[in-house]
């Protein structure tokens, strides 16, 4: 693939089974650097799998990936920060404890930024994460990812358990962190609340993409929300 160094993302023909279930079948794929992109489909479709790829928690079965030019390896996890769709913090851990184990982990992250997002959040960096409801851990997992300043953020469901004053909270600091060399791929069924933030869209079914197309464009061709033509699109 040519001028690697233009795309965050280079997917080319990639495939991904388990047992006897084809989930990505022969994916193709480029993002470029410094955009914001909504990986949107229904359940099913392959959007956490290609994100776990990306992560390097699964291996493809086929085909070629890449990060930054880089094959998934040692070097794109440096440059990855990836959230997960459920929640992985131990809880006996305090919200402190799990900050440290990031800056002794990741050299890029940021304890002044994690610590004012706490503050922000009025959560107390002492508090165990035990005593903490689903919504706040998942803030908290949030803090942690953002606070690294990665080349490429791959966010699976950032919204799913929160309400709804704290998704306007995570979508500004997805934006804070956002810069030319950093691109985001957000995973999310709430479209009507992240799609303002959104640069690109990409609808995957079936372990394919249907359609990439910046969102601007994409609105104004249909004359629709994004969330509407999703809802057209993937329509039962």
């Amino acid at each position: 693939m040519e001028n690697s160094k233009n795309y965050s993302i280079q997917c080319k023909n990639v495939k991904k089974r388990y047992k006897n279930n084809h989930v990505l079948t022969g994916m193709n794929l480029e993002i470029c650097k410094g955009q914001i992109v909504g990986l949107l489909g229904p359940n099913g479709s392959g959007k956490t799998t290609l994100i776990k790829l990306l992560s390097g928690l699964l291996q493809p079965d086929g085909g070629e990936l890449l990060i930054e030019g880089m094959p998934i390896g040692i070097d794109t996890k440096r440059v990855v920060s990836y959230l997960p769709e459920r929640t992985y913090l131990s809880p006996s851990l305090r919200i402190l404890d799990a900050l440290a184990l990031f800056q002794d982990f990741y050299e890029d992250f940021q304890m002044d930024t994690a610590l004012s997002m706490l503050e922000t959040l009025k959560l107390n960096p002492k508090s165990p994460i035990k005593t903490l409801s689903k919504g706040n851990r998942e803030k908290v997992q949030l803090i942690l990812v953002m606070s690294r300043q990665a080349k490429l953020y791959l966010l699976d469901e950032p919204m799913g358990g929160v309400d709804p004053a704290a998704r306007d909270f995570i979508l500004k600091t997805i934006l804070a962190n956002y810069n030319p060399e950093a691109s985001v791929i957000i995973s999310t069924h709430l479209i009507g609340d992240v799609e303002k933030i959104l640069d690109d869209i990409v609808f995957i079914q079936n372990g394919n993409v249907i359609l990439h197309q910046s969102a601007d464009a994409l609105r104004e061709e249909r004359g629709k929300s994004v969330d509407a033509i999703f809802r057209e699109v993937f329509a039962c």
